[in-house]
């Protein structure tokens, strides 16, 4: 079976994560230090990602349809 995630970007999640342990991994806009280890893993992919590195797409949320209800004219 073929890697999901390429090398490269499983250095970059594990650069990620050694600078949250260290605790100078911040975020992106706001610059605050990241908590979460989950947080970390994302910023790393998204790094790889920007870089073009073999990293799947993101999961987009589906659109719910909405069902339009018939009223019956008597």
């Amino acid at each position: 079976m073929a890697r999901k995630y390429s090398k490269g970007a499983s250095k970059k999640v594990k650069r990620a994560l050694h600078e949250k342990k260290r605790g100078t991994l911040k975020s992106g806009r706001s610059g605050k230090k990241v908590k979460s280890r989950k947080q970390a893993i994302a910023i790393g992919l998204s790094e790889a990602r920007r870089e073009g590195k073999k990293v799947p797409s993101k999961k987009t949320s589906k659109k719910k349809s909405k069902k339009k209800s018939k009223k019956k004219s008597r």
